[in-house]
């Protein structure tokens, strides 16, 4: 039983009661409202308390407590409750039997790393797109607090029984790779020829020119094309280039997409052509000024957007209308992209769009990441030198490791601004969050090798004696075992990532409160063997919430 299995059980029970109150006609109300339970903060308080009492008054015309002691009366329970207390005006406080503790016990045996998991999503086709950053430069933090959340969303949502698949949108057809071709020939002409111009607007990255270099020693036919020429390979050649290298970063910070979309496919598929004249035979484009214009503001956007501008070119608008089109064709049911800090502005039109193509405007969300700033020794990195940037994906790696990254992305609510503290990132210490956690998951890892080497087994959960853990710190950690199912529906719902991370620091915390106050090896051999099972299912419950996290869990540190 979980604590959302455990609440919902108690409602169940508190309904019960007061259907036999109003069939007894000692209540008149016409309706149930929702039952809701907390969790107390004081444990004095019990394990649940429900504040339906004081929510019943006002209709029932009755004072609270007196609705709670009718309640509390009517309640048919042996088993689940061992006692209830009404507190202050009435709220109702439940306190449980261990019994139920120990039924997570057994559940997390049972499901092992699926412990958590429900069908809440239905199987829902959900698809999330995240990073889909230009493809002139390499990875910088921003795309990488992207890549963590984004990925760490998909891993809840399939967690919370959606089919989800995740996409990177490579816009490699816009201006900026028109630019990029251009710097890229630029700085492989400078090699022989130092002197040779560089675009004023161009890329001034040293990646740039590294891919000139390579580029030469390539020995391609560059030199006997024309200029236009050498400018598309370039920007063809240069852009595979780096979308290869910002798929091998991404790999590296454990981010795998089931697809990369290039822009160039919606162009050589005419899509942009076609979602124009969808448009235009819902009524939704007219011209002015010379140009072609979305009456996007028929569905709330702030002013109508321009789809081919009066030199007869495409926005950009048009190619992000035409891709949400093809999301769209392809069956799934509900779009989520996760945008820069930048990108307020686009929520409007492209709600608008999608309602224009026939759809739900719920059907696509938009959730809008913060600034990261950088932290070393208490002072904001400014600048990369290598990239002529801020720090990439790449440099962050090589300081302070894809565990220690990926976490510090992942732990602060995503519409916050999250200050990077490298310094922190790097220690080995517990002041480091995630070393906290993964050494919670190792110490157990040890421990179990210790009672192994003494040809001490981890017994099942129905042989040994779970009655014999009821110290305060044993009930603590077993309570927040059961937390996790509805910390991950929570944070699916709520596209909460970040309470996931807090669930894998609390639950490690318990851990080494519990270690510190209870022998294990030493003790008694019941009581150490219910101890070895209950570190067990803290272990397996550590390597399910690091995985939602993409964050390794090590058996030795």
């Amino acid at each position: 039983m979980s604590t959302l299995v455990a609440q919902k059980q108690l409602a169940a029970l508190i309904a019960s009661a007061l259907e036999q109150i109003i069939d007894q006609g000692m209540l008149n109300i016409s309706d149930l409202p929702e039952i809701n339970l907390e969790i107390p903060r004081d444990k004095s308080h019990g394990d649940f308390a429900s504040n339906i009492a004081l929510v019943l008054a006002k209709p029932a015309g009755k004072k609270p407590r007196e609705i709670a002691e009718m309640i509390v009366e009517n309640i048919d329970d042996q088993k689940f409750i061992d006692k209830v207390d009404i507190a202050g005006p009435g709220f109702i406080n439940f306190f449980l039997s261990d019994q139920w503790l120990y039924n997570v016990l057994e559940r997390i045996e049972a499901e092992k790393l699926d412990y958590g998991s429900s069908n809440f999503g239905a199987g829902e086709k959900v698809l999330l797109e995240f990073v889909s950053a230009n493809p002139v430069g390499p990875m910088n933090i921003v795309n990488a607090r992207a890549a963590a959340i984004g990925d760490t969303l998909a891993r809840l949502f399939k967690a919370s029984g959606y089919f989800v698949a995740t996409e990177y949108y490579v816009n490699d057809a816009g201006v900026q790779t028109e630019i990029f071709g251009k710097s890229l020939l630029s700085r492989y002409r400078q090699i022989n020829n130092p002197d040779y111009p560089f675009p004023d607007d161009g890329y001034p990255g040293d990646y740039i020119v590294d891919l000139a270099h390579e580029l030469l020693n390539q020995n391609t036919a560059l030199d006997w094309m024309t200029e236009d020429e050498q400018i598309e390979f370039c920007r063809t050649w240069g852009i595979d280039r780096m979308v290869d290298s910002q798929r091998q970063d991404l790999l590296d910070f454990n981010v795998k997409f089931d697809r990369w979309f290039r822009e160039r496919e919606l162009h050589q598929a005419k899509a942009l052509e076609n979602i124009i004249k969808i448009l235009t035979e819902r009524g939704y484009i007219y011209e002015a000024e010379g140009a072609k214009w979305f009456r996007s503001t028929a569905f709330g956007d702030d002013k109508d957007r321009v789809i081919i501008k009066n030199d007869g070119t495409y926005t950009y608008v048009t190619a992000d209308i035409a891709y949400h089109y093809d999301k769209l064709k392809r069956g799934f049911t509900k779009l989520i992209d996760l945008l820069g800090p930048d990108h307020h502005g686009y929520i409007g039109r492209m709600k608008a769009a999608v309602q224009a193509l026939g759809y739900s405007e719920d059907t696509l969300e938009i959730l809008i990441l913060q600034y990261v700033a950088l932290l070393r020794d208490g002072q904001q990195v400014k600048m990369s030198k290598r990239a002529g940037e801020f720090i990439t994906l790449k440099e962050l790696l090589a300081e302070v490791g894809k565990d220690a990254a990926r976490y510090f992305f992942i732990m602060r609510s995503l519409d916050s601004h999250l200050d990077f503290d490298l310094t922190l990132a790097a220690e080995q210490s517990s002041e480091n969050p995630v070393y906290y956690i993964q050494y919670a998951h190792a110490r157990i890892c040890s421990i179990i090798r210790q009672a192994g080497a003494q040809s001490i087994a981890v017994k099942s959960v129905k042989d040994v004696s779970l009655q014999l853990l009821n110290h305060e710190t044993e009930i603590d950690l077993m309570k927040k075992l059961a937390e996790l199912p509805e910390e991950i529906l929570l944070s699916t719902i709520e596209r909460a990532p970040h309470r996931i991370a807090r669930y894998a620091l609390d639950l490690a915390s318990l851990f080494h409160s519990f270690y510190t106050h209870c022998y294990i090896i030493g003790e008694k051999e019941e009581l150490r063997d219910a101890r070895l099972v209950l570190i067990s299912c803290v272990r397996i419950v550590l390597e399910r919430v690091l995985t939602l996290l993409g964050v390794s869990a090590p058996e030795r540190m």
